[in-house]
């Protein structure tokens, strides 16, 4: 069984960090993607939509700004240096920043795309990885990085199709919405963003429902402070709280992450505002807030049925829709390859215990880790499945696993005193 220092399972954002990061280092490493290229968001990759954060936060600069994979290096290479830095000066569209994403994947000698990991389990003194299409590798160190699954509730889920889909869907599925109703439930920077490309097309609905479960359609929080939440050393003093405590933190922190870039929000409310006046008895809006979608049946007739639960009365309202779209996020779900190591991964709540390092505990062999990408934000807080930290995040593991300072990372300064001795050295 041929082996490796380190073995990756999936290929999104964080583990084409990690590799990134992994390839000018001695050692052996491999990265299994199911995909037979790179994709990033690629069901609601809508014209227009904006990276939520600065283009700094790629795959390596923020670690070691002299690896060739960066950003600025993409740009450099393909001759846009320049005219970027002229026609954006802090932010770059998603589009784009995917097509970096795939020029960085397509150098890396590492990844074996198309293969996607069937099972991890115990062989003797390793770790064995079983790869569909591909012989069986060992290793010490095995970095999960599947992602997270979209999530759209259990009434929602069994209509699944044409009309009724998951935001992540919308441009494979391409619902029919040209004079026909629409529900978009959901108003985070995704739901923000299949509103705006609705009112945006040339086959307009008929009328637009927006549900808010929030209190309003609220803005992303993107101030210099908040953004300290952000930071390498906030992520150290969160995981170092008593879990009820991290849990109430992220409630309350949750706009810092999931609301709507007010740049988007201004489109959407501009556009409302010209179709008002322009095409007023064509074109119906209803932006409803403090409402959640407790519910929904289909008719005889084929047309949906939304119950809404009103937060400020306690009511249940019946609301009809042709289409359902579902903004309703992602979460993180056990992977079906570490079945065989189930029992000894979870804790006494069947939950996932993740060190200061991001690896699992576990009582396997002491020398055989496994760290997770982008699955620890109960623990490490709310920037965990953010793309700001992704670089910092994959050098802390691949300082653990060399046992050794391979990146410094540990000494970032904050404005904002999280630690006791900070607070005392005052």
């Amino acid at each position: 069984m041929e082996e490796f220092d380190v073995v990756g399972a999936g290929l999104g954002p964080s583990n084409l960090s990690l590799a990134a990061l992994l390839e000018p280092l001695d050692v052996r490493t491999r990265f299994y993607e199911a995909s037979d290229s790179f994709r990033w968001h690629c069901g609601i990759m809508v014209p227009g939509a904006q990276l939520q954060v600065s283009f700094l936060k790629d795959l390596v600069t923020l670690v070691d700004p002299s690896n060739p994979l960066s950003f600025l290096g993409y740009l450099a290479q393909e001759g846009r240096l320049y005219r970027f830095l002229i026609a954006h000066a802090d932010r770059c569209s998603r589009q784009e920043f995917e097509r970096y994403y795939q020029w960085a994947a397509d150098q890396l000698k590492s990844v074996r795309w198309g293969s996607r990991v069937e099972r991890v389990d115990l062989r003797g003194h390793l770790l064995e990885v079983v790869s569909q299409g591909a012989d069986p590798v060992g290793t010490r160190n095995v970095v999960l990085g599947s992602g997270r699954k979209p999530f759209m509730p259990s009434f929602a889920q069994r209509f699944r199709g044409p009309d009724v889909l998951h935001s992540s869907e919308l441009i494979r599925v391409a619902p029919e919405v040209g004079g026909r109703d629409v529900m978009v439930v959901g108003a985070g920077q995704s739901g923000a963003e299949v509103v705006n490309h609705l009112l945006s097309g040339d086959a307009m609905p008929a009328s637009l429902t927006w549900v808010s479960s929030r209190v309003g359609f609220l803005p992303l929080d993107d101030s210099p402070f908040t953004n300290e939440w952000f930071h390498p050393a906030y992520v150290d003093h969160f995981h170092g709280l008593p879990a009820a405590r991290r849990g109430e933190l992220l409630a309350r922190q949750r706009l810092a992450s999931d609301g709507v870039t007010e740049s988007l929000l201004r489109d959407i409310y501009r556009r409302l505002y010209e179709l008002d006046v322009l095409l007023p008895s064509r074109f119906r809006h209803r932006l409803l807030a403090c409402r959640r979608m407790v519910g929904l049946e289909r008719g005889e007739g084929g047309r949906l049925a939304a119950a809404l639960r009103d937060d400020d009365t306690g009511t249940v309202e019946a609301h009809g829709a042709d289409v359902v779209i579902c903004c309703t996020g992602y979460r993180s779900e056990f992977p079906e390859y570490l079945e065989p190591l189930r029992g000894r991964l979870l804790n006494g709540d069947g939950r996932l215990k993740v060190r200061r390092d991001y690896s699992l505990e576990w009582d396997g062999p002491e020398g055989l880790r496994l760290f997770v990408q982008n699955a620890a934000e109960g623990s490490h807080g709310i920037a965990d499945p953010n793309l700001s930290l992704s670089s910092w995040r994959s050098a802390r593991i691949i300082n653990s696993i060399h046992g050794r300072i391979v990146y410094r990372i540990e000494d970032e300064q904050a404005t904002i005193a999280w630690r006791g001795r900070e607070v005392q050295a005052l």
